[in-house]
């Protein structure tokens, strides 16, 4: 029997491994793939990948609070910091009666700032949409098109950028994130709620089963404001 925690790696063609293993007293257990590359695979790999990722994705709500905390100390400029921002946001979508897809998805909404902040919108729309309603990814997606209507004029950019999305059954549901959430949370003196409020909510979001259609109901509108 080979003893706790040693490995055999033995080459038996060009870029295929055996799988090390470990005896933990119930057996031997795969502890990586055998192929170097990803058309060497064979079922036993994909299977032991598939188990092992999902549940690495367990831990997906920690890193996001994480990232969240590190808008702490990205460039900001404003009165309040991005995550200030972000937990103003929330805090008003959840003072104004909002649901926590709504809620939750306000507070991401600007998460991309720091690694996409040529495209912030779609970045954190990416993270959210297995997980929260199609009418909150479409609008996380669009707002920075709709906030051009606030500075757009200041900067050289195209005010009515909003315009081309027109039409869109989730048109107003955007307009209104962006007046009662979004341009109006970068108010020092608002009595904003600290990130360990909305943890649970995180948490529970992202424990969700990634694409469930009873979760993401597409074409169905939740109103923001109750």
């Amino acid at each position: 029997m080979i003893a706790e925690h040693y490995r055999i790696t033995k080459t038996i063609e060009p870029n295929v491994l055996i799988a090390r293993f470990r005896d933990k007293g119930d057996g031997f257990k795969m502890d990586h793939v055998k192929f170097r590359a990803m058309k060497d695979g064979d079922k036993e790999d994909y299977a032991f990948l598939n188990e092992h990722e999902i549940e690495y994705t367990k831990g997906t709500s920690n890193k996001l609070l994480g990232a969240l905390t590190e808008l702490d100390e990205g460039l900001s400029g404003y009165q309040i910091t991005r995550l200030g921002h972000s937990l103003q946001s929330a805090t008003r979508a959840e003072r104004d009666g909002a649901d926590t897809d709504w809620i939750v998805s306000t507070l991401l909404h600007d998460i991309g700032d720091i690694f996409a902040p040529y495209n912030h919108d779609e970045y954190a729309a990416s993270i959210l949409r297995p997980f929260v309603r199609e009418q909150c990814t479409w609008v996380v997606e669009k707002h920075a098109d709709f906030q051009m209507v606030y500075y757009g004029r200041h900067v050289g950019a195209d005010p009515n950028k909003r315009e081309k999305h027109r039409g869109h059954i989730f048109f107003d549901d955007c307009v209104t994130f962006c007046e009662r959430w979004d341009q109006s949370s970068f108010d020092p003196e608002y009595d904003t709620l600290p990130i360990s409020h909305f943890t649970e909510r995180v948490h529970k979001v992202f424990a969700r089963r990634p694409y469930d259609p009873t979760v993401l109901r597409p074409g169905v509108r939740e109103q923001l404001v109750s």
